[in-house]
């Protein structure tokens, strides 16, 4: 379909590689990107490299050759404020993402990026936060990005060849949520957009979005299997599940909210309200804080919906809790995408 990825550091650009994506179709993200990473980008002549500060442009352009530019966008900052959790904001002032727009040293490094011979200048990127509900807040970042654009043009005297408005369009996880019709709202957001960019007289070859979440994550669903069930003196009484933050840190990281039901018994009525905990040796590894549930009983499976995005990629073996299987299932088959890891493979780095 024409679609390109974005990965953020050398395993997930070694990831996609092996996957067999083309890396002109490949977007290099990130604040921080190593020697090693930036060297392994460049040897493999991926498509675009996003700079994020002037250290990792330093070193990009020791190890570019300028027979063959490495084409480059650079992440501003607009300072939007997007309405989300502080954690998965983008655009603060003091956001760890990207250089100020306000600032006028972001212009003169852009400057320096131009005049350099190893670089091909191809425009800019900004993504003001994820899991945004409010429309506004994308159609003020459209006009700070091509009020930029514009001016950057006309001090550098160049084209703007691409705008890349990041992505962070809200998705459902539970009833508090109330996402708008995205097929809807991007038709609307390219009339806006072409609109500003003739009134600005901008005429830039690519205005990209970056969908991510909001393509997979209802997609996906966690399966658990219930352990035991426990009452305590004060609030409601716990399920137990055989995962937790260990598969899904969300919970515990930024609060966020799932919804969920005993799988085996859809059809059942939801009854009583529970906390579903995991595992892991830590009180704050809640899954979810209150959810009505039909009779759980342990050896029943909990679904969790809406975690086909941020979760599994978020995964780790804290507790040397071993990450679960990854199976996928179309027409009533299915298939394992990835193995449910052993105790050998916890150790097997280790020196034993």
């Amino acid at each position: 379909m024409g679609l390109c990825i974005d990965v953020v550091s050398g395993g997930e650009l070694y990831t996609a590689i092996r996957a067999g994506v083309r890396a002109d179709k490949i977007y290099f993200h990130g604040n921080n990107k190593l020697y090693e990473e930036i060297k392994y980008a460049a040897e493999n002549n991926i498509g675009t490299f996003v700079i994020d500060n002037e250290y990792e442009y330093e070193i990009l352009s020791k190890l570019s050759d300028s027979n063959s530019k490495m084409r480059v966008l650079l992440r501003v900052n607009p300072g939007i404020e997007a309405h989300t959790h502080e954690y998965i904001q983008t655009t603060k002032d003091d956001s760890k993402f990207g250089m100020s727009v306000f600032s006028k040293d972001t212009m003169e490094f852009i400057k320096k990026i131009v005049e350099d011979d190893n670089f091909d200048f191809a425009g800019i990127h900004c993504h003001i936060g994820s899991q945004v509900f409010e429309k506004d807040s994308f159609f003020k970042e459209a006009d700070e990005m091509i009020d930029y654009a514009k001016k950057i043009e006309d001090k550098l005297n160049i084209v703007i060849k691409e705008i890349n408005l990041g992505g962070g369009f809200g998705v459902y996880y539970t009833s508090e949520d109330n996402p708008f019709d995205l097929g809807e709202f991007l038709r609307e957001y390219i009339k806006y957009i072409e609109a500003k960019l003739e009134s600005s007289k901008l005429n830039p070859e690519i205005i990209s979005i970056e969908p991510g979440r909001s393509l997979v994550n209802s997609s996906g669903s966690t399966l658990y299997t219930i352990g035991a069930i426990k009452k305590t003196s004060a609030g409601l009484p716990y399920v137990f599940v055989d995962g937790g933050m260990t598969d899904n840190p969300r919970p515990s990281l930024y609060q966020a909210k799932y919804d969920a039901a005993v799988a085996n018994k859809m059809n059942s009525e939801s009854k009583d309200n529970y906390r579903v905990a995991g595992k892991c040796c830590e009180s704050g590894d809640i899954l979810i804080k209150d959810v009505a549930l039909s009779d759980p009983k342990p050896g029943d499976l909990l679904i969790i919906p809406s975690t086909g995005a941020y979760s599994y990629s978020m995964s780790s073996n804290y507790n040397r809790i071993e990450r679960p299987a990854v199976v996928t299932v179309k027409d009533g088959k299915s298939k394992v995408i990835v193995k449910r890891e052993s105790y050998e493979d916890l150790v097997r780095n280790d020196e034993l």
